[in-house]
């Protein structure tokens, strides 16, 4: 019989686990708040220049200050927000160089997406684009002259911004869809506030860009979809500034 002590097992301590718990909750709090506040921000109801609150929005979501700040933090990182001291966090409002440059990286961005749809577009791939092009054409018509709800025009925009990417899908390059959607998301904020004014378009606007992109000629796709993206600034430009061409049309106004 052995005389040995027996061996006791040490106890672990539950609280390494409870850190990493907290931590994982701590996270999901903060996606749920950045979704939430993206959301609000691209449906135009945080509009450029709206003043956010973290206690605010804390006391909305029932969640502490730690992921509202974090989920703030990500949206300043994505160009959604800015953050200033003594000044608070805002939602960015534009200015029309800004714009202007924005528009210039969303036509290289998507020039090359138009060649690689060009190169690698699937006959079904064409099919559908010819489709959605066709669709979004009638949506727009549907907005010409036409009383329309802000919810309607809203989500016109929405399959607008799908029409485009998924033409960047349809490229195969999954960095360069990521860029385009980064992209829209930033241009589609400083919208908001004109997404009830959708402008009219020319007759069969998107079928004559989806055409040109199924010609499978390079050249072609590349041309038309910079004079597609350069008309679409022309005419915002028109819109969303004062005469005097500095100011962002929409009044500022905080955050409920």
């Amino acid at each position: 019989m052995s005389t040995q002590p027996a061996r006791t097992q040490p106890v672990r301590s539950s609280q390494p686990e409870q850190g990493v718990r907290a931590v994982r909750q701590e996270n999901t709090l903060a996606q749920k708040a950045y979704r939430l506040v993206r959301e609000r921000i691209l449906k135009g109801e945080y509009p450029p220049g709206a003043a956010l609150s973290r206690r605010r929005l804390a006391d909305e979501f029932g969640m502490s200050l730690l992921p509202v700040a974090e989920a703030l933090q990500r949206l300043v990182n994505d160009g959604l927000l800015e953050s200033r001291p003594r000044v608070g966090t805002r939602v960015r409002t534009p200015t029309r160089d800004e714009v202007k440059d924005r528009y210039l990286l969303r036509e290289a961005l998507e020039s090359q997406s138009a060649r690689l749809f060009a190169e690698r577009a699937t006959t079904k791939d064409k099919a559908e684009i010819l489709r959605m092009a066709k669709h979004l054409d009638h949506l727009y018509a549907c907005c010409d002259g036409a009383e329309t709800d802000h919810e309607f025009r809203l989500s016109v925009r929405v399959y607008h911004v799908k029409f485009h990417l998924r033409i960047a899908e349809m490229g195969g390059c999954a960095l360069l869809r990521q860029s385009i959607e980064r992209e829209q998301d930033l241009l589609f904020s400083w919208l908001s506030d004109t997404a009830a004014q959708v402008h009219p378009l020319p007759a069969r606007y998107h079928s004559e860009l989806a055409e040109a992109l199924c010609t499978g000629d390079i050249q072609v796709a590349d041309e038309a979809i910079r004079q597609h993206i350069r008309y679409a600034l022309d005419e915002l430009l028109k819109i969303a500034y004062q005469p005097n061409g500095t100011r962002w049309r929409m009044a500022p106004k905080s955050a409920k």
